[in-house]
């Protein structure tokens, strides 16, 4: 039997417990209410600071010698309530009619904080160059673009300074909207280059993002295709072919040879664009007049070996190593096969893929005088404690000679002015080459959309640019020369105005 002394015993511990839970609750209640309330606002506050406490991002602008501001921290109102000694979130982004009934109020249940947030204060303008801040779980990262590619620098609180100038940016932009516009293809792509240093001075993408709002656009939208993936470029690999066998003093410029209109290989039949015959013909006008079976012919002469180590040696199938994340390799892959039609095929850019970083690179190399550049879009990084480090251009190889280039050169002149004149520009030598490919599809084969593509530069014997001009699956027009020629007419001619360029010619 149990006796009653020990049942007193149990009753007045039962007591004691209960008198130490009720005082802990009034104790953490109203004694430590304020305290801990701010300790959990500061929690909060000090959560986001440490999570988005990033560096900035500046382009330039010529026209005012002035760097421009494109990327930033900015600190943004949030209201949170403190009921009950708890802290909660109400609104991370109230309006600003809101903000001012709040403080007329003055209600201590509902409070005004302030936290740091990624700002990009010229909204989708050079989005997919810029990427965004985003999450990986709870931790905020870098993702896409410079975000990502530099987010260690920006972590440590590191600037900046790209080579990307204002103006040209947004006339790139204003050009590719235009085009969006005008021949509704799904996507598009403008990309302007330094061909002396391999600095990118404008690159723009559409359909594009904000990334102060990225949550608000399909994935799709953040891939930078400038960068991240490769196409079939049809005709404007030609030159790449042609450079190679001229190069090797395989053909010169003058060398002729017979157009069939019609080639038999490995049980397929190749023709020209439009199916013709064009009897006896120069290299020259291969170019000119786009023969899938000139450049064949060219690549014959060339050689297998050699035309794949002058792919290889043009950056093709590789990393640019272009400062900006995913960029991919394309795709050269079947030349490896030694299949007979596999070269044939890609001596006018089909059967391969490339990127428009690494066909725009590879038409820097031309007009350049031989040398294959490293492209970048940073041209300074300045750290916290102000120390610079300035990007310094890199030569990382030499497809072709400087005699190789000057010819090249000649024949892209020839190749504007009798091939697609819209892309003239009087009183200078305007040099380029279209591209028209079908779009390949996935379960092999062919269809019937097409990706058009255009490179040029200019003055082309001493250039100070090269742009390239891309656009998928654009509607009721066939042909790139079509599409795209007036186009890099516009954009050669704004890029000579602004560089105040004397004329040529």
């Amino acid at each position: 039997m149990i006796s009653r002394w020990r049942i007193n015993l149990s009753v007045l511990i039962l007591f004691g417990a209960a008198g130490l839970i009720f005082y802990r609750l009034f104790y953490l209640t109203y004694l430590q209410h304020d305290a801990l309330t701010k300790i959990a606002e500061g929690q909060y506050q000090n959560q986001q600071e440490s999570s988005s406490r990033r560096g900035s991002v500046f382009i330039q602008d010529l026209s005012s010698g002035e760097k421009h501001l494109v990327s930033l921290q900015k600190s943004f109102p949030y209201t949170y309530s403190k009921k009950d000694g708890q802290f909660k979130i109400v609104d991370k982004n109230p309006p600003a009619e809101e903000l001012e009934r709040i403080r007329q109020l003055n209600d201590k249940e509902i409070n005004i904080g302030y936290e740091d947030r990624r700002y990009y204060s010229e909204g989708s303008f050079l989005g997919q160059v810029l990427g965004f801040l985003g999450y990986e779980g709870d931790r905020r990262v870098g993702q896409y673009g410079l975000e990502a590619y530099y987010d260690e620098v920006f972590r440590n609180e590191g600037d900046l300074v790209l080579t990307i100038e204002k103006n040209i940016q947004t006339f790139a932009e204003q050009e590719l909207s235009y085009l969006m516009n005008k021949w509704s293809p799904s996507s598009g792509t403008i990309i302007v280059q330094d061909p002396q240093t391999g600095a990118i001075l404008a690159m723009a993408g559409s359909p594009s993002f904000d990334p102060s709002n990225y949550s608000r656009y399909p994935l799709g939208n953040f891939v930078n295709k400038a960068v991240q993936e490769a196409f079939e470029p049809g005709s404007s690999f030609k030159p790449i072919t042609m450079s190679g066998a001229i190069d090797q003093k395989k053909v010169t410029p003058e060398t002729t040879y017979f157009d069939t209109g019609e080639v038999e290989l490995a049980g397929y039949k190749i023709k020209n664009f439009n199916e013709k015959s064009f009897g006896t013909q120069t290299m020259k006008e291969v170019l000119e007049k786009s023969l899938n079976l000139g450049a064949m012919f060219a690549q014959k002469q060339l050689g297998d070996d050699n035309f794949l180590n002058y792919v290889i040696n043009f950056g093709f199938g590789q990393q640019s190593g272009i400062d900006l994340a995913g960029e991919a390799a394309g795709d050269i892959s079947n030349l490896y096969s030694r299949i007979k039609i596999n070269f044939a095929t890609a001596s006018f850019g089909q059967g391969i893929s490339v990127t428009p970083i690494q066909l725009i690179n590879a038409y820097s190399a031309i007009a350049n005088g031989g040398k294959l550049m490293r492209p970048y879009v940073v041209k300074e990084v300045i750290g916290a404690n102000g120390e610079k480090r300035e990007t310094r251009p890199e030569i990382i190889g030499t497809p072709i000679s400087e005699k190789t280039s000057a010819q090249m050169k000649a024949m892209l002149v020839g190749v504007v002015e009798n091939g697609f004149d819209k892309a003239s520009v009087k009183g200078y030598d305007v040099a380029g080459k279209t591209g028209t490919a079908q779009v390949a599809s996935k379960t092999g084969g062919y269809g019937d959309d097409f990706i058009h593509n255009i490179v040029g530069f200019a003055p082309a014997f001493s250039p100070r640019f090269v742009v390239l001009i891309k656009i998928e699956k654009p509607q009721g027009i066939r042909f790139a020369s079509d599409s795209l020629s007036a186009s890099l007419g516009k954009m050669t001619r704004f890029l000579l105005n602004y560089f105040q360029i004397p004329p040529t010619r």
